[in-house]
């Protein structure tokens, strides 16, 4: 433990604390007993998506080491995903495959998310989160949900991009 505070700190550290914080993110209890997020095994992927989406719009126009801190995150995102399709006990020759339609799904939901977003079309951001997370489904917790990630996606775009990448990303409500 105490060596700990000697070692070098490494390249990835950022990477994780940024994924980590997206994940705790994602598990927030509102996300599921406010709003109606399915809290499934789909229902978390859908809202570790939607966060990852966010960090991912926050970076797109940033060049050099914020491209490849984003492509460090997604790499991580989907080797996590990886380990919990084993873990769940998806076979090794059924892994690829799943982990191809969660990349689909995911770059899904980050076009149409930028879409509405930078359109700055609410009902088209409640329909992408309608279809993605929520089945079709429509109502006032679909709404909520719109709601909290344009407040998000404003909280990420007040952070400096070089305090994002260096592991500290700060989501509104959140300590």
């Amino acid at each position: 433990m105490i060596l700990s505070l000697f070692r070098k700190k490494t390249a990835a550290e950022p990477v994780y604390a940024v994924y980590s914080a997206i994940v705790a993110q994602s598990r927030q209890p509102r996300l599921y007993a406010d709003w109606h997020v399915p809290d499934t095994v789909t229902g978390r992927f859908d809202m570790i998506s939607l966060h990852l989406a966010l960090l991912f719009r926050r970076l797109r126009a940033q060049s050099g080491p914020q491209k490849d801190f984003s492509q460090a995150v997604f790499d991580l995102f989907f080797k996590d995903m990886d380990r919990s399709l084993r873990e769940m006990g998806a076979g090794d020759l059924g892994v690829p495959k799943k982990i191809k339609k969660m990349g689909n799904i995911f770059f899904g939901l980050l076009a149409a998310l930028n879409e509405a977003m930078d359109r700055d079309d609410a009902a088209a951001l409640e329909a992408v989160l309608a279809r993605n997370v929520f089945d079709g489904e429509t109502g006032p917790h679909v709404e909520a949900l719109a709601t909290y990630v344009l407040a998000q996606d404003r909280a990420l775009a007040t952070q400096p991009a070089d305090s994002i990448t260096s592991g500290d990303i700060r989501f509104e409500g959140t300590a």
